[in-house]
This record gives C-alpha cells, structure tokens and sequence, in this order.
C-alpha cells in the first residue's frame, strides 16, 4: 500500500452506530437477512472471504482462520475489547453517523466515535422527524409547520449534544428515486399528510411512502442549508432496486441547483457510474461506494476504479457505511485504502499521473472533500 494512503486519516461522512452488545455476525455482514443468512450463507461471498482474511488477526488469530475458530476468539475476548480493536486500527478522525436506523441498541455518535479515537457529527434522518411528529399526534393541517419547526430543532438543539452536518433521505426504499423537482405547496402537503396520517394504526403511523412528503421533507432540509445525502442503488430486500438509478433524480437536482445545497449520493452500486456523471455536471453533487466497499471484498479495487471514471476527484468522499458490527468500520477503511492505493499506484506506475499529484488526491477523497461538503472546518 502506498504509505499516504495507509497513514491518510479517513473521514466517514456516512457511516451509522455500533451495537451495544454482540450481534450476529452473518446476519449484519452484508444486505441479506432471515432465510438469506442461513447456514452462514453470507461468509460464502467475497465480503465473508474479506472478513475471514483481515480480521482474524486484529484478534491474535492467523489469516483466514476459520468462522468457527474467529467466533470462538470474539466471544472470548468480550465484545468491549473487540469493538476497541477494529475501531481503533481503523483510522478514521471523523463520524458523520446517521441517526435514524435503529433496529437495535446502538452506541451514541460520541461513544462510537470515541472508540475510534474519532469526533463525532449527526446527520438527521428526514422521515425520522415525521415520524416522530406522526407519533406525537399532530394533525394533518399543522403538519407542514410543525415539520418545518422540528427539523430546524434537530439542528438547533441536536438530541446527541453534537453538531448536525447533514439530512438524509430514504426516498429511495419508499417511493423511488424518480422525484418531481417541484417544491410542494402546504395545501399539497396537508393532503399527502392527510392520507398519511389517516392510516394510523394503534398511534403507530403506517409505511411513509407518499413522494409529496419525501419531496417536502427534501425542501426543508435543503432551506435549512445542510448538505443533504440520498441512499442511492444497493440495499437490502426492502428495496426496488430499478427505482433507486441516481438518474431519475436529475429533475429534482436541477431544481436544487440554485439552492447552493450539496447533494451526496451514497453508495451508489450498480449505479455508480451514472453517480459519477451526475457528480461531474452538477456543480453541488458529490458521490462514494459506501456499503458497497466492503460488500465487494478483493473486488473493491475494481469497483472504485470505475467510480473515478467521471467523478471530479475533489467530489468524491469516503462512508464505510459500516452498521453494528466494529469488523464493518475495520474492513471499510482497509479496503478502500487497499482499492485507493491500487487505484493511484497503477496511473503513477504508468506516468500517467505524479506521485505529489497522488498524495493530493488522497488527502482529498480520505478527508479534505467531506470537510469543505459539510463546512467542518
């Protein structure tokens, strides 16, 4: 590996938080779940090979030693001391955790942050907000003001005690990515939350998958002047992956265009070279691989080679997207410094681009990116 990119602190702009107790190893490895995990299906694809050759021995065990053998060492070392070891060698000086998925108990931004030695940011789920509004009982016809209010008191009054840099849409698992870029009206509003709102169930609200509300929640966040993040392409089961192309929003980047807002496209993958031409002609959209990093093991190298086709290399940013597990932020980091390194290594060997202007580049996607994108500095 190229010592720059072994040495570059990376900072995850995307990345979520770490369970409080052990979780299942197969079942969080990679977007499958139930029945698509049994047997340790998931150690059986080249994100379970990644695993078994450069965990084992952050945990004093030989390469490629076997689930059996590696489980065994996990447990006995506790799951506090596992958890130290990965996030510690992982590198990282920063974390932008999404807040909004929590399937289970999580670690606060600060605590997991603080195992990486890293500083901790938020970034807001936008249908996270509605939701809790949903379960609050406020109606329809209040619904566009009291939205507006509560997200501006995420920014203002954030719920961890840490700075929030970014919103993020989930669009993409409800609705699809194919959004009008025409800002809602409030009468608009009250009838999609109407309908909404008016199949609640027991106090819980049903599945938010109307496109005015996910199209107002993007208009909010973006006059609220924080970058916002879109989950683009490969995800679990609960998601249509042919509605989920980055193209289909270009309507609405056209629209935000004047707004000055960044737009970031996570992960990307299978689609991460139209991401890419997205990321070259919109002056405010930045794109990464994300999950799909590690998701592709030795394969990483490949993937980001064709991520970096088009992209401007000033708007390409790391996200381990890692979740749960402390192996996913440990393997994010090692391969896509392996990927990186491979990727600079291969145009410096040619002549095709000088070793400073490499050492540039990495300063740039590990870091200096994702700190001028969300203003950290």
């Amino acid at each position: 590996m190229l010592p720059f990119v072994a040495a570059q602190p990376l900072l995850d702009h995307h990345c979520h938080g770490l369970l409080r107790s052990s979780g299942d190893l197969a079942g969080l490895l990679n977007e499958a779940d139930g029945a698509a995990t049994a047997s340790g299906m998931p150690f059986d694809s080249l994100a379970g090979v990644a695993l078994r050759r450069w965990c084992p021995p952050l945990l004093g065990l030989p390469p490629h030693a076997s689930v059996e053998s590696y489980q065994d060492r996990r447990a006995a070392l506790g799951w506090d001391e596992v958890s130290r070891r990965f996030l510690g060698a992982s590198g990282l000086t920063a974390l932008c955790v999404d807040t909004g998925y929590t399937p289970a108990d999580l670690l606060s931004p600060g605590e997991t942050a603080e195992l990486a030695g890293a500083t901790a940011f938020e970034v807001v789920r936008l249908e996270q907000v509605a939701e809790s509004l949903a379960r609050s009982g406020v109606g329809a016809a209040d619904f566009p003001d009291a939205y507006r209010s509560a997200l501006s008191e995420r920014v203002t009054a954030p719920s961890f005690g840490i700075t929030v840099v970014g919103f993020k849409s989930i669009a993409a698992y409800r609705v699809g990515l194919e959004l009008d870029g025409r800002r809602p009206a409030d009468g608009e509003v009250v009838a999609a939350a109407t309908r909404w709102l008016g199949g609640a169930a027991g106090g819980t609200p049903p599945r938010l998958a109307d496109e005015v509300l996910h199209r107002f929640f993007i208009w909010c966040g973006a006059d609220l002047g924080l970058p916002i993040q879109f989950h683009v392409g490969y995800g679990d089961k609960d998601i249509d992956l042919h509605r989920c192309n980055p193209l289909l929003l270009t309507r609405l980047l056209r629209a935000l265009e004047p707004t000055g807002v960044p737009v970031m496209l996570l992960h990307n993958y299978p689609y991460h070279r139209e991401a890419g031409y997205l990321a070259q002609v919109f002056p405010l959209v930045y794109a990464d691989l994300g999950l799909a990093t590690h998701n592709a093991g030795a394969r990483a190298t490949a993937l980001l080679s064709e991520a970096l086709e088009l992209v401007p290399l000033r708007k390409f940013l790391f996200s381990s997207d890692a979740f749960g597990l402390p192996e996913l932020y440990y393997l994010g980091t090692l391969l896509f410094r392996r990927a990186l390194s491979a990727f600079l290594s291969s145009l410096v060997d040619a002549g095709d681009m000088s070793y400073a202007d490499a050492e540039r580049i990495t300063r740039l996607i590990g870091a200096e990116n994702a700190r001028r994108a969300y203003r950290l500095d």
